[in-house]
């Protein structure tokens, strides 16, 4: 591999302001940091880094402006949000070539993100026109006879919107856009990892804010590292944060902002049960896709499959068979479905977890080692519990398979993890589909498709140690505005 130092910027001209968005400006952070391509190290470009001082600058500013945002005209606030989507739609090209080189991401799930962004901006704008509140019969009792009562929706006030690193405009956007349409002003602070699409978008929001005559301060952006995420969370002047990431990360989040509310979309490790009426083709084909996809770095990617016993040793062969004509190289190949982690780090963990699971007992059926800079797609079997392979999640291309005597006990081991975002089952009963919409504790079961199957407007989130709260634009909205009940008497 070259050395990054024999590189050029791959991207020389941002196509943003330098700087980071605080107020009404763009300010000169007075440090920048390297955003290189994850699959050779070539640097990307320079990235503002902020400070504390940036952020608590931003919460000042988003303070100072949200009384005007909560009163802007449902119109402006739609029209804020088509804008955008328009903006962005006009640039999908470019910017799904920035998600490629800041996060390592295959061309085509950098090419999902974008649309699905778009879908979210659009579902979003819509969710305005749907505020509402209703009326309620304050005459149940003697006391309110005569009396008149509803209740509406208010913004809840300033949103922190923190986001992980792989999918960075589509995590922001569900950070963005439902605070937007909510009448909310948002900090968005990106992963360190993979800035640059993130302030793409906060530009294009803050020009549609200009255009619409809502205030810049509306959307700002601060970067930096854990102590600027702490101060965002913490600032006294925050009345809801929304972050999607770890789940050690989370919860600390969660103690570090009470009593502010918190919607926290957190890790998981799929699981994915094959039923033995299982179309096994379908079965196979959604490992493979659902676990190698973004190179397994999504928190719904299939990583435990729990295959019943009658058809585990055919669906075994077949998705070793499948996995071997998993394409791995370069993001930018069209082919190419798994290419490099976010960075060495993430990859030596990854394989530290595989060598560590074998070490436990379990066989490595495919991969287990490199491809170029990437970890090859991996199949491991017989993996034990209180394995990190198992137990935790990967966030990686490996995928875990264990058989199980049936669906039940399939369900059960579905159960056991603590984690519950979502989880599928492939069956051609309707009477298991339906046990398993009852049994599965997650926060979405899937009936015949991967797990990581999302619609951007459905509710979205987990329990247990998966989050609390759901995204979804219509959901997130709710989320981030208050019931204010009005009883009125008449004289």
């Amino acid at each position: 591999m070259t050395s990054p130092t024999q590189h050029r910027p791959l991207l020389a001209d941002p196509p943003f302001p330098g700087g980071l968005p605080i107020g009404a400006r763009w300010v000169d952070p007075r440090r920048t940091e390297t955003v290189r391509f994850p699959y050779d190290g070539s640097p990307v470009a320079e990235a503002p880094v902020g400070s504390t001082e940036h952020a608590a600058a931003a919460m000042r500013a988003a303070a100072a402006v949200a009384g005007e945002v909560a009163e802007l005209p449902s119109r402006v606030r739609r029209d804020v949000l088509a804008r955008t989507r328009g903006a962005l739609a006009e640039r999908r090209a470019d910017v799904e070539r920035l998600l490629v080189l800041e996060t390592g991401k295959p061309l085509v799930d950098c090419r999902v993100e974008v649309e699905r962004t778009l879908v979210t901006l659009e579902a979003a704008a819509e969710e305005v026109a749907r505020l509402h509140g209703e009326t309620v019969p304050l005459d149940l009792l003697p006391s309110g006879d005569g009396m008149f009562g509803f209740w509406v929706r208010r913004p809840v006030g300033v949103v922190v919107g923190i986001a992980g690193f792989n999918y960075p405009l589509l995590l922001a956007a569900h950070k963005i856009a439902p605070a937007i349409a909510a009448g909310c002003p948002v900090v968005c602070k990106p992963a360190p990892q993979a800035p640059l699409a993130t302030l793409w978008l906060v530009h294009l929001v803050r020009e549609a804010a200009a255009r619409a005559g809502a205030p810049a301060a509306a959307v700002q952006l601060v970067t930096g590292d854990a102590d600027v995420g702490s101060a965002l969370v913490t600032d006294p002047g925050a009345a809801a944060v929304s972050f999607t990431g770890s789940a050690a990360v989370g919860h600390a989040i969660a103690r570090a902002a009470a009593p502010r509310k918190t919607l926290l979309e957190l890790g998981s490790n799929a699981a994915l049960c094959v039923a033995p009426d299982a179309d096994l083709d379908a079965a196979v084909a959604a490992v493979v896709k659902g676990g190698f996809y973004a190179s397994g770095q999504a928190c719904i990617s299939v990583q435990r499959v729990l295959v019943t016993e009658p058809v585990a040793e055919e669906f075994l062969d077949r998705l070793l068979a499948a996995v071997g004509e998993v394409a791995v190289g370069d993001p930018r190949e069209e082919g190419t479905r798994v290419s490099a982690l976010i960075d060495e780090r993430s990859t030596e963990r990854v394989l530290e977890w595989v060598r560590a699971a074998a070490a436990a007992g379990a066989r490595v059926a495919a991969g287990g080692g490199r491809v170029g800079t990437a970890v090859a797609p991996t199949v491991l079997t017989g993996v034990p519990d209180g394995v990190a392979a198992w137990d935790e999640e990967v966030f990686g291309p490996v995928v875990c398979v264990r058989t199980v005597p049936d669906v039940e006990a399939a369900f059960d081991a579905v159960n056991a993890s603590r984690y519950g975002l979502h989880a599928s089952v492939f069956t051609r009963s309707m009477a298991t589909a339906f046990a398993a919409v009852r049994r599965l504790e997650v926060g979405g079961v899937v009936v015949n498709e991967v797990p990581g199957f999302r619609s951007d407007t459905m509710p979205y989130g987990g329990v247990k140690d998966s989050g609390i709260g759901r995204e979804g634009p219509r959901f997130a909205v709710e989320e981030l505005t208050v019931t204010r009940m009005a009883v009125i008497r008449p004289e």
